[in-house]
């Protein structure tokens, strides 16, 4: 099985929605380092994100090189998007993030990305949500802080990969 990771924001976005679960459903086995589940509490307990069931999103933690790969990409990077590279970059697989500074970074190391609006389109394309469910989502998540490159899934949903 393929390792996605997932950093703050994503986690964050669907809080925000009262939805956790809806990532569960598109990236069954879903993980984060324990930086980003801490990040995710802390955030919990200052009332920034609303409390969410996040048992079964897996932990993983950094090897000793990824912990210092990780110290490194802290340089341009917020701590859980460096552990979720690092740990990309070490082991391979997606990593689910909105920031725009990891991904670029992610571009620039060969690895592969997605994140809020392409978990929104995978649940849509795999009939979780209609695409109606999803837009309404997609809305809701901007109303509560989410700064989405697009206004619409239809704008973007012919040129994500089925």
């Amino acid at each position: 099985m393929t390792l996605i990771l997932a950093d703050t924001t994503v986690l964050s976005n669907f809080a925000q929605v009262g939805r956790p679960d809806l990532l569960r459903q598109a990236f069954p086995g879903l993980s984060a380092p324990r930086t980003v589940r801490d990040e995710l509490s802390a955030g919990e307990r200052l009332g920034r994100v609303p409390v969410g069931d996040w048992t079964w999103l897996g932990l993983v933690d950094l090897s000793q090189a990824e912990s210092l790969r990780a110290v490194a990409l802290e340089r341009v990077l917020q701590a859980g998007e460096a552990a979720c590279l690092a740990i990309a970059e070490s082991r391979g697989g997606l990593v689910l993030t909105d920031d725009s500074a990891a991904r670029r970074l992610a571009g620039t190391l060969n690895l592969r990305v997605s994140g809020t609006i392409g978990a929104l389109i995978r649940l849509v394309r795999r009939e979780i949500l209609s695409l109606p469910q999803g837009e309404a989502l997609l809305a809701e998540m901007m109303t509560r802080g989410y700064r989405s490159p697009v206004r619409s899934l239809r704008e973007v949903l012919p040129h994500f990969p089925g």
